[in-house]
Order: C-alpha cells, then sequence, then structure tokens
C-alpha cells in the first residue's frame, strides 16, 4: 500500500510539472496605484497602456485616480497606507513627505535621473543629498517678456543695455522688485546664501556682495526706464509704454496676442556689479513624481515612475498638456523651443533656484526690502539690508 501512494505521489507531480511546461507559468499580478490630477488622466492612461506594452513580461493591474499636484501631500501623509503607489506632487511639499516617511529613496538609475534633468529640477527632488523623487516638469518660474521693435537679441543679453536702450527710447521695463520671489533673483544671482539651517531661514545677502547687489538695484529702481507692478500693470502696458517685463508662461497667451511679430521672449538677463557679468537667477517651481515608501510593489513602481517622467512622457506631456519639461532632451526639442514663452523658461531653468529652501517668513521682509527701493528710500543700503536679513533670519518652522 505504501509503494502503491508513493507511486501515486510521484506520478501526480510529474503530472503537474508537465502540465506547467506545456504551458504559460501563471504570474503574480502587480497591482499599483496612480494618483494625477484631473487634467493628466487621459494622458496617464496612454502611457500606462504604453508602459504595460514594453513589460509584457509582467502582468500589471494599474488604477488610476484623481489626486492634484497641490493636494497630494495632505492624502499621502493622511493614510501612507492607502496613498497611491506613483503620484505627482508639487516641489514644495518634498520635505514634509519626506519627513512624513512617505517617499521612497530614488537610487536605481540615480546618476542617469540627474544628468537627464535641469539642475533646479533634481535639487527640487533632493533632500540631503538623496534623491527621493522623478522630476517631471519645470514650468513655475519666471523670464523676460520683451519687444522686438524695441530691444535686439543683444541688448536683452544684459540688463544695464536694456536699461540705456529704455531711457533713450523712453521706453519701461517691468518688474515687481516689492515681490521677493522676483527681486532674489538679484542675489541669488550674485551668489548669495538663502537656505534652511536647523528649521530657521539663514541669508547672506547683506554682505558685502550683497551690498553691491542692493546698490545696482537702488540704481535699477531710480531709472526712469524702471515700472512696478503686478501683472495687470504689465499686460496693460505692454507693446505701448513697456517693452520688456519679468513675468512666467500664465502671461503668455496675453504677451503674444498684444505684441504680435514682434513677441519674444529669453531667460533673465546678466547685470554688472565690481566690472563683472552676473546672471540673474531665478526661482523654479517643480512638479515631480514619487513612491510611496509602503508599496508593495517597490521596483515596479519605481519603474513606472520613470518611465512617465523619462524625455519621451516629458514631450508627451508638453504636446498634450503644454507643461514645460524638466528633461534636457525634451526641452531642447524643436517643439518645446518652438513655443517662446516655455524656450525662455528652459534657457531660464539652468539659473532656477527651489523654493524648498524658502520658509514663510522670507516673504514679507524681501517685500518691505523692495518697496523701500520702490518708493526711493534714502535709507543707507547697508541698513535696509541689515534690516531686512534680521527680520527674515528671525523665524522658525512652526
Amino acid at each position: 500500500m505504501k509503494r502503491f501512494v508513493k507511486v501515486m505521489t510521484v506520478l501526480m507531480v510529474s503530472l503537474a510539472l508537465a502540465g506547467c511546461s506545456s504551458g504559460k507559468p501563471a504570474s503574480e499580478t502587480i497591482n499599483l496605484k496612480v494618483w494625477g490630477s484631473q487634467d493628466s488622466q487621459e494622458f496617464l492612461s496612454k502611457r500606462i497602456e504604453k508602459f504595460k506594452e514594453l513589460n509584457p513580461d509582467k502582468t500589471y493591474n494599474i488604477e488610476l485616480g484623481v489626486v492634484g499636484e497641490p493636494d497630494a501631500r495632505d492624502y499621502v501623509t493622511q493614510d501612507i497606507e492607502a496613498a497611491a503607489d506613483v503620484f505627482a506632487f508639487a516641489n514644495d511639499q518634498i520635505t514634509d513627505l519626506v519627513e512624513a516617511g512617505a517617499l521612497y529613496e530614488i537610487t536605481k538609475d540615480k546618476e542617469r535621473i540627474v544628468k537627464d534633468n535641469v539642475p533646479g529640477s533634481v535639487d527640487a527632488a533632493t533632500i540631503d543629498g538623496k534623491l527621493y523623487a522623478y522630476p517631471m516638469t519645470a514650468d513655475n518660474g519666471y523670464f523676460m517678456y520683451y519687444d522686438k521693435n524695441v530691444f535686439t537679441e543683444e541688448d536683452v543679453k544684459s540688463l544695464d543695455s536694456m536699461i540705456k536702450v529704455a531711457e533713450a527710447k523712453n521706453k519701461k521695463i517691468f518688474m515687481d522688485v516689492s515681490n521677493g520671489w522676483y527681486n532674489a533673483s538679484f542675489f541669488l544671482g550674485a551668489g548669495g546664501k538663502l537656505a534652511v539651517e536647523n528649521g530657521k531661514q539663514v541669508t547672506d545677502f547683506n554682505n558685502a556682495r550683497g551690498l553691491q547687489v542692493g546698490e545696482y538695484m537702488r540704481s535699477f529702481t531710480a531709472s526712469p526706464a524702471f515700472l512696478t507692478g503686478d501683472d495687470t500693470v504689465l499686460q496693460a502696458g505692454m507693446g505701448d509704454t513697456i517693452a520688456a517685463g519679468v513675468s512666467g508662461t500664465w502671461v503668455a497667451e496675453s504677451m503674444e496676442k498684444t505684441l504680435g511679430d514682434n513677441y519674444a521672449a529669453t531667460k533673465l538677463p546678466t547685470f554688472n556689479i565690481g566690472g563683472e557679468d552676473v546672471q540673474m537667477a531665478s526661482f523654479g517651481g517643480y512638479k515631480l513624481m514619487g513612491v510611496k515608501t509602503k508599496t508593495k510593489h517597490p521596483v515596479e513602481a519605481m519603474a513606472l515612475a520613470d518611465f512617465l517622467t523619462n524625455e519621451e512622457s516629458q514631450l508627451e506631456r508638453f504636446n498634450t498638456l503644454k507643461l514645460g519639461p524638466s528633461n534636457i532632451k525634451a526641452a531642447e526639442s524643436e517643439a518645446v523651443q518652438a513655443n517662446v514663452a516655455l524656450s525662455a523658461l528652459a534657457e531660464q531653468a539652468q539659473f532656477a533656484h527651489s523654493q524648498k529652501s524658502v520658509l514663510s517668513n522670507y516673504w514679507t521682509p524681501s517685500e518691505a526690502f523692495g518697496l523701500a527701493l520702490e518708493d526711493k528710500n534714502p535709507a543707507p543700503m547697508q541698513e535696509l539690508l541689515d534690516q531686512m536679513v534680521k527680520q527674515i533670519q528671525e523665524g522658525v518652522i512652526e
């Protein structure tokens, strides 16, 4: 009897093995959830299907949900377990997401990802030297719009040259210097420090270099060519009294409509301090794609996030959603270069700084400093700078 049972057992195992070898072996279904904005649902759906086609060796069940980039942090940190495996978010949320233990560190192909994307977007995705997300877009920043009927391509390379031309032609150069988002471009361009250390905002905008910058800003705002205000002022005056202005892609349609054949845009210009031409910097806002730490399929989730942010996907995202690429090759493509505003933004992106190192207590003091310049406050520049820096550094993270 024992011999019979043994023979039957061997026979059953043999039949089972034979059955497996005769057909396709059963594979595990990899369940993943992806979150993106409402506008990106169709785009994501198509790219996900493409990802499946390119990975036929695995069986994927990928669920797509609507959680926009501005809301991602709140939804993810509320319940990491229930959150999407792969999700898009705004770069100013990365610190909170990392502190909540919600983001996987990206180590696979890190060098390639860093190399493929503009430095500002990589910095926006990095905390303490560790990459925590895949750069996805680089389209929330600012640059220079200008009227080709007034300025040449050579003129707009230098703010000093632009001021001379504008003064001679009785035209205006628009910039909201009383807004810390914009006026930091002078200090950051000259190598100024704006960082978060031990929960506090730290800056050296009042050092010797900063003093040179402040004096230049004072001369710029004192020029009859200078004009300030918000974007409504720029849109109302461009092509008439205003011949150039600093803003972002959100006014592109208005600028193009107003200027017509004279519509142009480029990176921010240089300015000269101490006999040196310094490139104006900017703040850059980026959208990133992260992978949650509690995903059951980290390898596959990272592969998907990588695919959804690669050069091809970023180009397709631009073509369908008009979002500016962070991928360097995508930004240099004919399609993006043909878009005047996004081309200028891509050109400026290499000089952009992430806002992740800016705390809320920076904005009001920097606004007050800029307003003092606009109001032609005669106080010594060192005094104005010291006051701004003191007020900025008094704040702490709550």
